[in-house]
């Protein structure tokens, strides 16, 4: 319990992007970067929505979570406040005996960096271990600063190795260079399963908010780089490897999906009010894009919503809190997911919103939402087994 209460504090301090340290040096990027991104993002703004029942938002926020909420500072996310949250230490990794993180280096896509892995291994000594590739959440711009004790605790409660992709930050680096640090991790895990002791069928990919929208997109990528290559003769491309690497699970934690979200598609008035609103959307989306969220200029392939089939991707898990502002797209991608046969569990939790797990995670809405998606992992961990 003194653990979760750390957290806790910690998430409320982070998540308000240490407003009150204002002192904070200015942010790693280039303002003239951080900026133009800002100004992206105010170009696609989202249609006012009247409310013709002038309902109060936290009249639908869980009576456990109001506590934690009413003391989160109000904010709106800013170019400036992205660069101070940049600057802010994470919380440590737990000590022993939780496993603890290894930091590896592997050779990025061509023409890029290398990229920084973090590896938390719970049986070091055990063979044929099952693997959750992560993506770690932040809005496609910052990390996670509670990011080191949520891989040691997935891969404690799962059993699993848990591989962490430090992939490169927008608006620095714009789509498609996040997905390239994570396919270029993908192929990585497969080629060194006997390194890491996994067994390459039970691989799966998975994050939190815009993690969960980078899995996704690497679920889509995997899927069409290998029907590509099925399809192309070895003829036109003789030196050209075929990659076959299969992933046999998606776990989307309240995933962002559709830079549509409000900016084109505006925001009902009951969801997207608490810590991730419709112009904090604007903002990542574009920062990542180089284009305005909601706009026609979007390359399809950078949008998970967006693409035109989900066929022939792997079984999904999706959770989301009723009020959290991706709600509707997460619904809508288990839909489309359901209609194109793909096995798929949605779980929407009441008076749940953005990130509620993390800010009250003692909770009872939080520990069932917990429960539920490391039940869902474990079973396709096992069902890979199985197979």
């Amino acid at each position: 319990m003194s653990n979760q209460l750390t957290r806790r504090d910690f998430a409320i301090r982070s998540a308000g992007f240490g407003l009150a340290g204002s002192n904070l040096a200015w942010g790693l990027a280039p303002a003239a970067t951080l900026a133009e991104a800002e100004q992206a993002s105010r170009s696609e703004t989202s249609p006012a929505v009247a409310d013709p029942y002038s309902l109060d938002p936290y009249s639908l926020v869980d009576p456990e979570l109001l506590p934690v909420l009413k003391q989160f500072p109000a904010y709106d996310l800013s170019a400036e406040m992205v660069g101070k949250f940049r600057q802010m230490p994470g919380m440590p990794p737990l000590p022993a005996p939780a496993p603890q993180p290894v930091e590896r280096h592997i050779p990025g896509p061509p023409g890029a960096p290398e990229v920084r892995l973090w590896v938390v291994d719970p049986a070091p000594l055990e063979k044929g271990k099952p693997l959750l590739l992560h993506m770690h959440g932040g809005g496609f711009m910052m990390t996670d600063p509670m990011l080191m004790p949520r891989l040691q605790g997935i891969a404690t409660d799962c059993h699993c190795v848990v591989v962490s992709v430090d992939y490169r930050l927008a608006p620095e680096t714009r789509y498609p260079g996040a997905l390239e640090d994570n396919y270029a991790a993908l192929k990585w895990v497969h080629a060194h399963a006997a390194e890491l002791g996994i067994d390459r069928s039970r691989i799966a990919v998975g994050g939190e908010s815009a993690g969960g929208g980078h899995a996704a997109s690497l679920a889509i990528h995997a899927r069409d780089r290998y029907k590509r290559d099925r399809s192309e003769p070895d003829r036109d491309k003789p030196d050209r490897k075929k990659e076959d690497l299969p992933i046999c699970f998606q776990l989307l934690i309240y995933p962002a999906l559709d830079d549509r979200t409000g900016s084109s598609h505006p925001a009902p008035p009951a969801i997207g009010h608490f810590l991730w609103t419709a112009s904090a959307n604007r903002l990542a989306w574009s920062s990542l894009l180089g284009v305005p969220a909601g706009s026609s200029k979007v390359p399809v392939a950078a949008v998970p919503a967006r693409v035109a089939s989900v066929a022939g991707l792997p079984p999904a898990w999706i959770g989301v809190g009723a009020i959290d502002l991706f709600v509707e797209e997460d619904m809508d991608y288990a839909r489309r997911l359901v209609h194109a046969g793909v096995a798929t569990e949605l779980l929407v939790m009441r008076g749940a919103f953005h990130g509620f797990d993390l800010l009250v995670p003692d909770a009872e809405v939080s520990k069932q939402f917990s429960a539920s998606w490391k039940s869902a992992l474990r079973k396709a961990f096992g069902a890979g087994k199985a197979g």
